[in-house]
């Protein structure tokens, strides 16, 4: 995602009145001064999904951003969507949140293959190593 992304945690725990919610993945975007919450679906997006997100997002706000930051940012990746109920689900969210699909690939394209480690680099980072 570049270097303007800083990961904050996977999983990250959010607890309101005593009940926990975890967000797939926490971001902090350098240049925009903000959390980036992401939400990872392994099927079609569904309106609802919305919801949780501005919730997640109202409780970053409120309890993990810091003076001087942005509004957070949400954005849920899906396996699919359809652009019309996508539209209708976020007509009047007033909550910054995108929505993209997501496809799987066996091989990385070749304009990535240099910009990302290898599995024996990501092993050896795993491991604690250099």
């Amino acid at each position: 995602m570049g270097g303007v992304f800083a990961f904050i945690g996977s999983q990250f725990r959010l607890e309101v009145e005593d009940r926990e919610y975890f967000i797939d993945l926490l971001l902090f975007h350098r240049r925009l001064r903000c959390l980036v919450a992401v939400e990872l679906k392994i099927g079609e997006f569904q309106p609802e999904f919305v919801g949780k997100m501005q919730f997640y997002l109202a409780a970053l706000d409120g309890q993990e951003r810091q003076e001087g930051e942005n509004p957070s940012i949400g954005i849920i990746l899906c396996k699919e969507k359809n652009r019309t109920i996508v539209e209708y689900a976020l007509q009047s969210s007033t909550s910054p949140i995108g929505v993209a699909a997501y496809r799987m690939v066996r091989e990385l394209p070749r304009e990535l293959r240099d910009q990302l480690p290898g599995p024996e680099e990501i092993a050896k980072l795993l491991e604690g190593g250099e």
